[in-house]
This record gives structure tokens, sequence and C-alpha cells, in this order.
């Protein structure tokens, strides 16, 4: 990464500096004073982050994303951790993995998390797909030849329509010993149609240890707090 040389700018700024300032007058004052002496006019406030006379102070930059941000932080095969910038805890993170069609069209995404305290299951997963899939046909997903599984879509909003789906301990054992998974939708414009989205299961057993070490950490806190 390239970095901006700024010193000589600076250098340059400093030797000038005397152009900025208010031009002070060398002339004597005369020993009578004035019969009235009037009072001068208030300068205006600076703004914030301004200085007198109209110079600007700035503002400090905060170099890397910002809280409320998402970032990658790895790449596991197919699979990318992103987690989320937070002020005062360690960074939730999730596995994600955009899925496109046989033409190369982005056509939807999948958001694989960790969870505790669930039973049963131990990740789940948000299945992003377009706001022009047929909801009733629902969504099925299928790992290499086993039997495909179907699941309700949740919620749609305006980047897509949501399947919130529960992954067991089997479940998740099967992607990491499988090699690809087949995410399938029907279109609402044709409905005699179905749309096989491939996704790759590389990466996903390294992927899905780094997500779970990520959100051990972020989860410490809150587990080593003391009672009230």
């Amino acid at each position: 990464m390239s970095t901006f040389k700024t010193l000589p700018l600076i250098a340059l700024l400093a030797l000038s500096g005397p152009a900025f300032a208010q031009e002070t007058s060398t002339e004597e004052t005369t020993e009578e004073a004035p019969t009235e002496q009037s009072t001068p006019p208030a300068e205006d406030a600076p703004a914030d982050g301004a200085a007198a006379g109209g110079l600007s102070l700035g503002e400090e930059v905060s170099e890397g994303p910002q809280q409320g941000q998402t970032y990658t932080a790895a790449e596991h095969g197919d699979w990318q951790l992103r987690c989320v910038t937070l002020a005062d805890q360690e960074d939730p993170c999730q596995l994600y993995q955009l899925l496109e069609d046989a033409e190369g069209n982005a056509v939807a995404e999948v958001n694989l998390f960790t969870l505790e305290g669930a039973g049963e299951v131990i990740a789940g997963a948000n299945i992003v797909t377009p706001l022009e899939t047929l909801l009733t046909e629902q969504l099925t997903l299928r790992v290499d030849t086993a039997n495909p599984r179907r699941y309700p879509f949740t919620f749609c909003a305006p980047i897509g329509c949501v399947s919130r789906i529960g992954l067991t301990e089997a479940d998740v054992a099967g992607f990491r010993r499988g090699n690809q998974a087949v995410v399938s939708i029907v279109p609402l414009g044709a409905p005699d149609q179905r749309v096989n989205l491939t996704m790759s299961l590389t990466g996903f057993t390294a992927g899905y240890a780094a997500v779970q070490e990520a959100n051990a950490a972020e989860r410490a806190p809150a587990a080593d707090a003391p009672a009230e």
C-alpha cells in the first residue's frame, strides 16, 4: 500500500504561514487619543473543527473498519470469515459465501453462524434469495447425493427473502465431509422452473473452526462477568 508523502507539503505551508495571518500595521500610533472609542465588532465564533481566521483544524480519521461495519477477517477456501466491528467486545463473526447461477450472476448468499444453548441445533444460517422468489415453493438444500431438506422462508426485506435454517451436529458433519451443496429455489415469474445454486464446501471445515473460535472469544467477556 502506498503512503502519501506529506512532508514537503507541510514544509511549504509552514514557510507560507505568515500569509494566512492577519497583517499587523507597523506604523506608530499618534499621541492624541480619538474623541470616541468605537467598540470593535465581535468576531464570529469558529465552527466545530475550525480555528479563527477560517482555518480548519481537521478531524481525526481512524484506520480500519468503523464501529458497526462488516469486514473480511480471513478466507477459507470458498468461504469468507466476516465479522462486525463492535466497540466494547470481541467482534461477532459468520461464514459467508455468495451463490451464483450457471451464467455467473450473483443470486443468493449464505451467512452461517454458530449457536449455544439451542438444544440439538448447534449452528444456523441465513440464506438470502431475490425478492422474485416463489415463497410457497420454499427452499431446498442438498449435500452431495444425500436427500434434500426443505426449509420455509421467514421474511422478506428490501435486500431479498430470507430462509433461516437450523443445523444439527449431523448437518455440520455432512458439510465437513461433503464436496458441494445445492440450494434450489423457484422463480416467481417461472413457477415451472427451478434454479439450482452450487454452494461450495471447499474450506468449510477450517472456516467453521475459525467462526467457532471467533465467537467463543466474543462470548467470553459475558461468561466471565460476575453475577449481580
